[in-house]
């Protein structure tokens, strides 16, 4: 029998020593070598561990990782937001399923070492891959739950481990020890690795499928626009849309191909009109409240989307606005408390003046309105977020005061909390958002109430978001990734 008391041997794959690259595309090729090999021999050892019980050692394979070391200031240009790091010292970041993030990570090494004019040092870290984020790469393999199997996992293989997975590095609260690396990029591979496992989860698409700019919603009735529009670019051979994928991991090509929906939708239904590097649109119906708002975009934030806005519904606030205006938000009301603790409310969320500037060319170009006409329908201002569904049943003069004292022009439950998650997490955010009802002013969200303009306005919301989305496309990456969303001391890596 195995002594329990005694410490167990380690199992490891081969030792590398780390290697310097000046070429950011042999670099990631090591990369992924790294990571293939420590998962598949996670997988291997963990298909006998299954078959034959407990090994008799301890199973164990690390991420691999990217290192910089710098001795000068960098000479990058001073409009540019990323892609270098604040002062001489090492720097480094641990690195999950590289081949997913070979564009990104092409992108993000080639700009360090062309900005500080040294070489980046490729190897294994010392951060264990837990195996289950390691059987995720193949996906006819499951973990058993803790008790299921014949010995307990965590004698044998590495967990997660929560006291390692947060968010320090991005809320701007990490401390590392004496002599430690400082961080190259905003999230840990166990954190990223946490993150695409809950993104299958809860949209039921694989996290390779997710796109670039990214649009959120609180209404159903948009899905079936959006796959409207992605089955005419698919039909469109200049559009430059290769494919679309809906829930399930349903993928098609021809625009006439039928796609049958799961017996059970996921908790957050979404959808990818897919380009060429990730320059294509996701669509996520977010469900109603901030909550979800926050589950989703804590998680699609590790993907380092280049845009995310959100194109719902909301409360109108004002007697002059009608069922179906437009409202643009340059401001937010933050009562919706899912964020306080990682996002003081004393913290602005600025208007980023690009996102802006593409939803109002958008919305100008979907309703042919120009200028001084434009406001007939759409008005700029603040936007009110809480977390109480039905808000204006409790007694108003408070809330109604507030909502006045803050010029508040509109109210639902995820703007603010996708926007102030854009902010924390450094990825450009905006929101236009669609009045369905007026609950000061007697127009309750009640069957029958919608006008025909009301369904119109509808029916071209979603369009102004991808229209938005294709402005933004074109614009270069370091002018969308604004300076105003980076801090004293940033990470080098978007």
């Amino acid at each position: 029998m195995q002594d329990q008391t005694a410490p167990l041997d380690i199992v490891s794959p081969n030792t590398y020593a780390p290697e310097l690259f000046d070429s950011a595309e042999a670099a990631v090729e090591r990369l992924c070598e790294l990571y293939d090999e420590a998962a598949v021999f996670l997988k291997d050892r963990f298909l006998v561990a299954m078959s034959s019980g407990h090994p008799g050692t301890r199973v164990r394979a690390f991420y691999p990782e990217v290192r910089l070391t710098t001795t000068t200031y960098s000479k990058a240009d001073t409009r540019l937001s990323f892609g270098h790091v604040s002062e001489p010292g090492t720097y480094a970041a641990t690195v999950t399923r590289p081949r997913m993030f070979r564009h990104y990570l092409m992108q993000q090494i080639d700009l360090l070492m062309c900005n500080h004019g040294v070489k980046v040092l490729i190897g294994p870290s010392d951060t264990p891959m837990p195996v289950h984020f390691a059987v995720a790469n193949f996906p006819d393999l499951n973990v058993p739950q803790e008790g299921a199997g014949s010995f307990p996992l965590r004698d044998v293989f590495d967990v997660p481990d929560l006291d390692t997975t947060n968010d320090d590095i991005v809320n701007g609260v990490w401390e590392g020890a004496p002599g430690e690396p400082a961080p190259l990029a905003p999230f840990t591979a166990q954190r990223v690795d946490y993150s695409l496992a809950r993104l299958a989860h809860y949209t039921a698409t694989d996290p390779e499928h997710f796109q670039n700019h990214v649009l959120f919603t609180n209404y159903q009735f948009y899905v079936s626009e959006f796959e409207a529009y992605a089955r005419a670019q698919l039909a469109d051979p200049d559009s430059g849309y290769d494919s679309f994928v809906s829930s399930g991991n349903i993928e098609i090509t021809d625009p006439k191909a039928k796609i049958q929906d799961p017996e059970r939708l996921p908790q957050m239904p979404t959808y990818h009109l897919k380009r060429k590097n990730g320059g294509g649109i996701t669509l996520v119906n977010i469900g109603v409240g901030p909550s979800n708002a926050k589950t989703a975009t804590d998680h699609i934030a590790v993907l380092r989307p280049h845009a995310w806005l959100m194109v719902g519904h909301c409360a109108g606030l004002r007697n002059s606005q009608s069922l179906g205006d437009f409202v643009l938000a340059h401001a937010y009301l933050r009562e919706d408390k899912v964020l306080d603790a990682d996002l003081p409310v004393w913290v602005p969320i600025p208007a980023l003046a690009e996102i802006q500037i593409a939803l109002e060319q958008a919305v100008a170009g979907e309703t042919q309105l120009q200028g001084y006409e434009l406001k007939r329908l759409m008005r700029t201002g603040t936007v009110a977020s809480v977390d109480n569904r039905n808000w204006e049943l409790r007694e108003t003069s408070g809330p109604v005061q507030r909502l006045s004292q803050s010029r508040a022009i509109a109210l639902d439950m995820e703007s603010a909390t996708i926007a102030a998650n854009g902010f924390r997490f450094r990825v450009p955010y905006g929101t236009l958002l669609c009045v369905s009802d007026k609950p000061l002013h007697g127009e309750l969200k009640l069957p029958g109430m919608a006008s025909d303009f009301y369904k119109t306005q509808v029916a071209r919301h979603l369009m102004i978001g991808i229209r938005a989305m294709e402005i933004l496309r074109e614009m270069p990456l370091e002018r969308i990734h604004s300076r105003k969303l980076r801090s004293f001391e940033e990470t080098a890596f978007l």
